[in-house]
């Protein structure tokens, strides 16, 4: 499985709106800006994440978008199933032989398990825990 932009921009979307949550709309145009994208192709993205209630959108001078719901109740696995479809690593899994079968499935479900529980919050919020020391060795 390869996630395509609209995953990846999809999901820089939803973290922006995710660092601005309760603060208001954030425009396409400012979230365009700030990460050097396409205006257009975000708007594109957005639609899906509107229609799936994930997004909601404000009208007026001072409109854009904004979270539907709080940061800790959408995941990663939320987004890029609506903007990128099921999360299969291959096609025609059931047609594989079982030892095949069976190391597919595997890596499907890792895969589900990290962007299942990986939400918005997560990724806002990532590496602002205690900074992790290197390792040192000691010869």
């Amino acid at each position: 499985m390869k996630i395509s932009t609209k995953g990846r921009y999809g999901l820089t979307i939803m973290i922006d709106l995710a660092k601005s949550y309760g603060e208001g709309p954030i425009s396409l145009k400012t979230i365009a800006k700030h990460n050097d994208l396409s205006e257009h192709y975000l708007e594109q993205l957005v639609a899906p994440l509107r229609n799936a209630s994930l997004v909601k959108s404000v009208r007026g001078a001072y409109g854009g978008y904004m979270l539907a719901k709080p940061p800790t109740n959408i995941t990663a696995g939320d987004i890029i199933r609506i903007l990128e479809g099921p999360i299969t690593p291959v096609e025609g899994i059931e047609d594989e032989e079982p030892v095949k079968q069976a190391l597919w499935i595997r890596i499907r479900d890792a895969v589900k398990n990290v962007l299942d529980t990986t939400t918005l919050n997560d990724l806002t919020h990532f590496g602002d825990d205690d900074i992790q020391e290197p390792y040192m060795f000691y010869i």
